[in-house]
């Protein structure tokens, strides 16, 4: 890709565009990058042979570490509105991005770095990877998802001990609770979620972005609401180029060509 991203490095790689947070030394979040992450997404919605997003941090300490605290060491209400705003308009981009996104976290993923990773479909973690919200510490809250999407993954207890009680967690801890879907070893965690990238390239990604959004509904909407929206979707599926070519390689025993329409 030819353009350029605040704090964000691009690399194309087939079908999964690859994100490395680039802000040394902890990876945190500005206004620039998060609205260049915003931007990325939208990019990246609109080229049809992308099919995943994997998002790391750059080198093996840090994930990221989230908001810079001395942004809102004067008080200022309208800094901490103007992350606040920025923040989840840049994490519900990344959350709707219509493909399969995977977070690979490779080291501390804290505050708005854990939030980036809750908003990733999946979650692979580096074996010394540690995670917290610890925004409560200093009188503050995890603003940018973190309250509703911990608790969906983990469930009320998880998450208030982690919100609550400030407890950081191990990838092995994170692995038992359901915060990641694997643990792997340290330096392995972007060629894991490349390889997860990858067999998501074998699914019609027509196809995955109505089942993502399908699934994501589950969290506000229920079933007695979206199983008819299940059976809907997948009669307008019948309308897509994607699904013709996947039955028909089907049955001529050949891998599929998509084109996302």
């Amino acid at each position: 890709m030819n353009k350029t991203y605040a704090n964000l490095q691009v690399e194309r790689r087939q079908h999964t565009a690859v994100v490395t947070l680039d802000n040394p030394p902890a990876h945190t979040w500005t206004l620039e990058s998060l609205a260049a992450l915003a931007e990325l997404v939208a990019d990246l919605n609109a080229e049809r042979d992308i099919y995943a997003l994997v998002i790391t941090g750059g080198g093996a300490k840090f994930f990221s570490a989230g908001a810079d605290l001395k942004l809102f060491a004067d008080g200022d209400k309208a800094v901490a509105r103007a992350m606040a705003q920025r923040f989840g308009k840049a994490f519900e981009a990344l959350s709707g991005f219509r493909g399969v996104s995977i977070a690979a976290i490779n080291g501390y993923a804290m505050g708005g770095g854990l939030e980036c990773a809750l908003a990733c479909d999946i979650r692979i973690a580096e074996e010394h990877a540690q995670m917290a919200l610890p925004e409560a510490a200093v009188g503050l809250l995890p603003c940018a998802g973190g309250t509703q999407q911990l608790s969906w993954l983990v469930g009320e207890g998880w998450a208030k001990r982690m919100i609550l009680c400030g407890e950081r967690i191990d990838a092995r801890r994170a692995l038992a609770i359901g915060l990641v879907e694997e643990v792997v070893a340290t330096g392995a965690g972007l060629d894991a979620a490349l390889a997860l990238a990858e067999k998501s390239w074998r699914q019609s990604p027509s196809a995955v972005t109505v089942c993502k959004a399908l699934i994501q509904g589950a969290r506000s909407l229920p079933p007695q609401h979206m199983l008819p929206q299940e059976r809907e979707r997948f009669v307008d599926l019948f309308d897509t180029q994607d699904q013709k070519e996947g039955v028909q390689a089907f049955l001529e025993k050949r891998a599929p060509r998509w084109s996302n329409a």
